[in-house]
């Protein structure tokens, strides 16, 4: 009789709905709560357009040093992953269209390996916006609550067959969890433009432009330390 009533002790005690109303933390209690925060992704554009230069430099040497200085600053209670896209050619347009990998998991405390990841890899494909949107939804918030802020910098349009103003148009019918922020760096095509703000807008999300890299450095900033939600629109003819 004993044996049985510690079982259910054991059990009841562990239980996360128990656990959580006694103060009792297991490892999936825990692993829920520290999931409660700020969770973002960033995804970056690492498609053979960022070689070029920029006021002297290239423009993914500028991403780079923008990402090196903002990241220490990040809170590390904030749960940060990496997707990059444009990093591998593939053998043939499908897979280069393909060519999207979450690099580092969002999780607490991540600056570091994000920073270690960025060096890992080279500007070479295409720019599949709308392919790495889906996977980020899809696949890399799996298992948080809550808000899920993406931020998107590109220097350039979707150029994969594909709209990301029209995917996350459908998106939002159905989730209203995920913020998307864009940074168009030195975009000039109005219609990419256009589709870019439309991705940001609707998800209720900010758009900036940045063509410096004082302007990279304020936009990063802006859309990480950004505490008011921006009411979705949704902004037709795209």
């Amino acid at each position: 009789m004993k044996t049985l009533l510690l079982i259910i002790l054991l059990i009841f005690l562990c239980h996360p709905v128990f656990a959580e109303q006694y103060g009792v933390y297991t490892p999936d209690s825990y692993k829920l709560k520290s999931q409660s925060g700020e969770k973002i992704l960033f995804i970056l554009d690492f498609s053979n357009s960022m070689n070029e230069t920029l006021h002297g430099e290239s423009k993914i040497d500028m991403m780079l040093d923008t990402m090196r200085q903002i990241i220490p600053k990040i809170n590390p209670h904030t749960s940060i992953g990496l997707r990059v896209y444009g990093h591998k050619m593939g053998f043939t347009p499908f897979d280069a269209c393909r060519a999207s990998s979450l690099l580092v998991p969002i999780t607490e405390n991540n600056g570091q390996n994000i920073s270690n990841s960025l060096y890992t890899i080279k500007p070479k494909g295409m720019t599949p916006i709308t392919y790495s949107l889906k996977e980020a939804v899809k696949n890399d918030f799996i298992g948080f609550s809550g808000r899920k802020h993406i931020i998107l910098l590109t220097d350039g349009g979707e150029n994969c067959d594909e709209s990301p103003c029209t995917w996350v148009m459908e998106l939002v019918k159905v989730r209203k969890d995920v913020v998307i922020d864009v940074i168009a760096f030195n975009i000039r095509e109005e219609e990419d433009l256009a589709q870019l703000e439309c991705t940001s807008l609707v998800t209720g999300g900010k758009f900036h432009t940045a063509n410096t890299a004082a302007e990279l450095v304020n936009s990063l900033n802006n859309s990480i330390n950004a505490q008011k939600e921006v009411e979705a629109r949704i902004i037709p003819n795209y």
